[in-house]
């Protein structure tokens, strides 16, 4: 049935409930010859007349009485779904559809979720982590992080903070194999390259040269699919790698990688949040968005300060060995 039928439905209805034709319009917020045209228009359709009026008042006909009785439960129905649906636009309850990259972002996304979670413990996360495009509208995604651009036309994207793309090595990588002092240093270097999960590629490493982001595919001692084995084969010593602030600024900071080649890190790219409009948006939605950006927009828990990455790549570098 058109909208234009339920409307009239509902202003019939409402007529009789009310007695009058313009106080069936005043409570619906419209004309009073809008209401009376809606009703004639119904009359019109069904081919009966539902009404009897009169300059004071109105009167069911026998068909009118009828189709009340048949039409009353359905648009009960119908508003206490409406009345559902707003009262749950109001409550910070149910399902929070929430996608995010699987590399490196359970330590961003787990805490965020720990707090909000702790504050409204009627509210459901689902969560997606997926390395791939993930399809806002078909997914029925409410809130997402993205590294680089929006995911989809359409989406309101917020930048939260730079990714930090460095050249890291553990203590113990350093006193076995020393550190590159130039890019063509990495050569001789036990290196490490991420292939991307969804699509297999490759990718090279994203460096600073001369004011420019270049890229530059190394030989790899290792490869893999996996964002978390290839901090932990860094941690271990077994390679340079080049990690991103999101998993290693604690380690950094930790003394158990040091950056290298400082000159050469880069922070173009950055991690985003996306949604849709905020004006049709359930409470809980709203929250969730409003707590991602006050713990993330340039937090110092995840950005390393220039000073702080000097200050690690020095102190943190073992030393050479004296000569006899």
């Amino acid at each position: 049935m058109a909208i234009n039928e339920w409307r009239a439905i509902a202003s019939f209805a409402k007529a009789v409930e009310l007695g009058s034709i313009r106080r069936a319009a005043a409570a619906q917020g419209v004309t009073p010859q809008a209401t009376s045209q809606a009703i004639a228009q119904l009359e019109a359709h069904l081919g009966v007349r539902l009404l009897h009026r009169t300059t004071r008042s109105l009167a069911l006909t026998d068909e009118g009485q009828r189709f009340l009785e048949a039409t009353q439960p359905a648009l009960a129905a119908l508003e206490r779904a409406l009345s559902q649906v707003r009262e749950a636009k109001d409550e910070i309850a149910g399902p929070l559809r929430i996608a995010a990259p699987r590399s490196a972002f359970v330590g961003i996304l787990m805490p965020l979720l720990d707090e909000f979670c702790g504050r409204h413990p009627a509210v459901q996360p689902d969560v997606q982590l997926d390395d791939g495009r993930s399809n806002w509208v078909l997914d029925r995604i409410d809130v997402g992080f993205r590294i680089g651009a929006s995911a989809a036309d359409g989406v309101i994207a917020r930048r939260l903070f730079p990714v930090q793309l460095m050249i890291c090595a553990a203590p113990a990588y350093l006193q076995r194999h020393g550190a590159p002092k130039s890019l063509d240093d990495l050569a001789q270097h036990r290196c490490s390259v991420f292939r991307h999960p969804a699509t297999g590629q490759v990718l090279p490493w994203h460096l600073l040269v001369d004011g420019e982001v270049v890229q530059r595919h190394v030989v790899p001692a290792l490869s893999t699919n996996d964002a978390e084995l290839e901090l932990q084969a860094a941690l271990a010593g077994q390679v340079l790698a080049q990690i991103a602030n999101l998993s290693g600024a604690a380690h950094i900071r930790a003394g158990r990688l040091v950056p290298l080649l400082l000159q050469h890190m880069t922070d173009d790219i950055g991690v985003h949040l996306y949604y849709g409009s905020r004006a049709a948006q359930p409470r809980r939605v709203r929250a969730f968005i409003d707590l991602a950006l006050q713990r993330l927009v340039d937090s110092p828990l995840h950005v390393l300060s220039p000073k702080e990455l000097q200050q690690a790549a020095r102190a943190r570098r073992p030393r050479p060995p004296r000569r006899a």
